[in-house]
C-alpha cells in the first residue's frame, strides 16, 4: 500500500489529543481521579438511605455520567491510537497507563450502582416522576435486573483489581501478539515474497486465482497455528475466568450476563438459533450454485468468496466512498450527510498497515465525541460493503448523540441493525443501476455471501463458543481440542457441499469476538434477520418508513427492544419471525437462479 495514500486516508485524532505525549492526557487522568474522589465523598452512603430525595438522586446520576464521559475520552483515545498502530512502545504504554487508571477510578465509584440497587422499589417509582431522574429510567430499570448477581462492594473491588492482571491482560496479550504478526508471502504480480499484513492475505480470498486464495489462507492460518501455545492460553484463561465468575455470581447460564446486558430473552435467542440451523440447507444450495458458476468439480471453503470473472474488479477508495454515499442518499439525505462527515473530518482509518488492528469497526465513543471507523480496505466489493456496514454504525452513533451515556449504545437486537441496513441499501443501489446481467449475478452472490456470513456463519461461531465454554469447565483444552470443535461445528453448515482445507482447523484462533465479548456473535444473526424484516417494511411503505427508521436509531438504547419495534409491527417473540427472514433469503436465491438461467 502506498504510504502517502495510506497516510492521507488515516484518521485524525487531534480533536481528542495532539499525540501520545500530549500533556493534557496526564492532566485529564489526574482530574478524573480527583472527580472520582469527590463523587465518592459527595454521594457514598446517601443513595440507599431513607433520606434520599429526587434532587440528590438526579444530581448523582448526572455527576456519575459526567465523570465516566470525562474518563472515557483518554481511554478511547488510547485504544484508537493502539489499534491504529500497536508498534510504538509509547502506544502500548499509554493504553496500559489508562487501563490502570480506569481500574483505580472504577474502584472508587463501585459503591454507586450497588447503592442504586438497594433503593426501595416504591421510592424509585416515585422518583421516576421527576423529569431529571426520568431521563435515566431505562438505565435504572435495566440495572436492577442484575441485582441478584451483584456482590458486596469489597468483593467487586477485588474482582475489578484482579481483572487488570487477569482477563484484561490476556485480552491485551492477544491484541499485541496478533497485531505483531507478519506474513512472508509473494503477492500476485510481485517479483518476490515480502512481509504483508493478515488483512492483505484475507483480502486475497476474493482473488480470481484458486491457488492464490488457498495459499493465502494457508499462510495466514499457519501463523496462528505456530502461535497456538499462547493463543490457546488466552482462550483457556478467558473461558476459565468467565465460568468462575458465572459460578461466583450465581448466574443460571453462561450466556445470562450477555442476555442481561443486551436485554435479550434466552428463549428468543434459542429459537432464532434453532431456526437458523434448520435453514443451513439454503447456504448449501447457494454453495452448489456457486460451484456451478465457478465451473469447479469440488467447492472448497477458500472458493466461497471467489469472483465469478477471471479479472477481479478493484474499487479505488474514492469510488467506494461515492458509491456508499449515493446509496445512503437515495434513502435519506440526512443519513448521507452524517456519513459524509466521516470522510470530511478524517474519522476513517482506511488501509491495512503493519501494527494495525485487524478487521473493521466503528468506535462509538461517548455522547459529545464523534465516532471513528477503522477499516482494512483492499479494494474488493466486500470491502465496499464493509465501508457501508461501518458507516451504518457511524450513522447510528451519530443520531443517538442526544441520549445520555447510559442510553447511548443500542441494545443487542439493534447493535447491527444500522450497519446491515447500510449494506442492504448499497446492494440494492448497485443492482438497480447495473445493466450487465453478469455483474448483477456477482452482486447478488456478494449479498448472499454476506447474509450467509452474518447469519449461518455467526451461528456456527456461537455454537463453537458455547461448546468450548462447556468443555473448558471440565478441564484445560489443548489447541487441538479447539481445532476439533471448530471443525465439527463448521461441518454442520458445510455438509457435503463444501470441503474445508486442513489449515482451516485453526480458523477459531483469529476471531477477536471470542476474546473481547462473550457470545457477541449471535447479535449478527439477530441484526441481519431484523434488517431483512425492516427492509421489507421499507419496500412496502416507501418514504413513510424513513423517519420511523431514523427515529429508531436516534433512540439508542433508551427503551426495551420490544417497545422500540412497536411502530414497525415487529415482535421478536413471534415464532414465525425468524423463518420469514430466511424466506426472504430464499427469494434472493431464487432471483439469482433466474438471472443465471437467463444468462445461459
Amino acid at each position: 500500500m502506498n504510504e502517502t495514500l495510506s497516510e492521507a486516508r488515516a484518521w485524525d485524532l487531534s480533536s481528542l489529543y495532539s499525540g501520545f505525549d500530549d500533556p493534557r492526557f496526564d492532566e485529564d487522568l489526574q482530574e478524573a481521579k480527583k472527580r472520582a474522589h469527590a463523587f465518592r465523598h459527595d454521594f457514598r452512603g446517601r443513595i440507599a438511605g431513607d433520606s434520599l430525595s429526587a434532587d440528590v438522586l438526579s444530581a448523582s446520576l448526572h455527576a456519575y455520567e459526567d465523570l465516566q464521559k470525562f474518563t472515557l475520552k483518554p481511554y478511547l483515545y488510547a485504544q484508537l491510537l493502539f489499534l491504529g498502530d500497536s508498534t510504538p512502545a509509547a502506544h502500548k504504554a499509554l493504553l496500559t497507563k489508562i487501563r490502570e487508571a480506569w481500574t483505580e477510578i472504577i474502584e472508587k465509584i463501585l459503591f454507586y450502582e450497588l447503592e442504586l440497587l438497594r433503593i426501595d422499589e416504591e421510592f424509585l417509582a416515585e422518583f421516576f416522576k421527576d423529569p431529571e431522574v426520568g431521563k435515566f429510567s431505562h438505565y435504572l430499570q435495566r440495572l436492577r435486573k442484575t441485582a441478584p448477581y451483584i456482590l458486596s462492594e469489597e468483593v467487586e473491588k477485588v474482582l475489578k483489581r484482579k481483572d487488570l492482571t487477569g482477563k484484561e491482560a490476556f485480552v491485551q496479550l492477544f491484541e499485541e501478539l496478533t497485531a505483531s504478526f507478519r506474513f512472508h508471502y509473494q503477492m500476485p504480480n510481485a517479483e518476490e515474497a515480502t512481509e504483508v499484513t493478515g488483512e492483505e492475505l484475507l483480502g486475497l480470498l476474493h482473488h480470481p486465482d484458486r491457488n492464490v486464495r488457498e495459499t493465502a489462507l494457508t499462510t495466514f492460518l499457519t501463523k496462528y497455528a505456530e502461535n497456538s501455545v499462547v493463543l490457546s492460553a488466552c482462550f483457556n484463561n478467558l473461558l476459565l475466568d468467565h465460568f468462575k465468575e458465572v459460578d461466583l455470581r450465581g448466574y443460571p447460564h453462561i450466556m445470562t450476563p450477555t442476555h442481561l446486558a443486551n436485554e435479550t430473552e434466552p428463549e428468543i435467542v434459542d429459537k432464532m438459533m434453532e431456526v437458523t440451523e434448520a435453514n443451513y440447507g439454503l447456504a448449501r444450495e447457494y454453495f452448489a450454485l456457486k460451484k456451478e458458476l465457478l465451473g469447479l468439480a469440488e467447492m472448497k471453503n477458500t472458493d466461497i468468496y471467489a469472483p465469478l470473472e477471471q479479472s477481479s474488479k478493484k474499487y479505488p477508495f474514492d469510488e467506494a466512498e461515492q458509491m456508499v454515499l449515493d446509496a445512503f442518499r437515495g434513502f435519506s439525505s440526512e443519513m448521507a450527510n452524517i456519513a459524509e462527515a466521516f470522510f470530511r473530518e478524517r474519522r476513517i482509518d482506511a488501509f491495512p498497515k503493519a501494527g494495525k488492528g485487524g478487521g473493521a469497526f466503528c468506535m462509538g465513543m461517548v455522547p459529545g465525541l464523534a465516532p471513528y471507523v477503522l477499516l482494512n480496505y483492499t479494494g474488493n466489493l466486500r470491502d465496499v460493503a464493509t465501508l457501508a456496514h461501518e458507516l451504518g454504525h457511524g450513522v447510528h452513533f451519530s443520531l443517538a448523540q442526544a441520549q445520555n451515556l447510559f442510553h447511548y449504545d443500542a441494545p443487542l437486537p439493534f447493535a447491527e441493525t444500522a450497519s446491515v441496513f447500510g449494506e442492504m441499501l448499497l446492494t440494492r443501489y448497485l443492482l438497480d443501476r447495473e445493466k450487465d446481467t453478469r455483474v448483477k449475478i456477482e452482486l447478488l452472490c456478494g449479498k448472499l455471501e454476506d447474509i450467509i456470513a452474518t447469519t449461518f456463519r455467526q451461528n456456527v461461531l456461537t455454537r463453537f463458543e458455547l461448546a468450548v465454554h462447556k468443555l473448558r469447565r471440565e478441564g484445560l483444552l489443548a489447541p487441538e481440542d479447539y481445532c476439533d470443535i471448530w471443525w465439527q461445528e463448521n461441518a454442520k453448515l458445510f455438509g457435503d457441499a463444501v470441503a474445508m482445507i486442513e489449515p482451516y482447523r485453526w480458523g477459531w484462533a483469529y476471531i477477536s469476538h471470542f476474546i473481547h465479548s462473550r457470545f457477541y456473535c449471535y447479535s449478527y444473526v439477530l441484526g441481519e434477520l431484523l434488517v431483512l424484516s425492516l427492509y421489507q417494511k421499507y419496500q412496502e411503505e416507501g418514504e413513510l418508513f424513513v423517519p420511523k427508521y431514523l427515529d429508531l436509531l436516534a433512540q439508542g438504547g433508551s427503551q426495551p427492544p420490544r417497545k422500540m419495534l412497536e411502530p414497525f409491527g415487529i415482535d421478536l417473540a413471534d415464532p414465525d419471525f425468524w423463518q420469514k427472514g430466511y424466506d426472504f433469503v430464499g427469494s434472493l436465491l431464487q432471483e439469482l437462479r433466474e438471472l443465471v438461467k437467463s444468462s445461459q
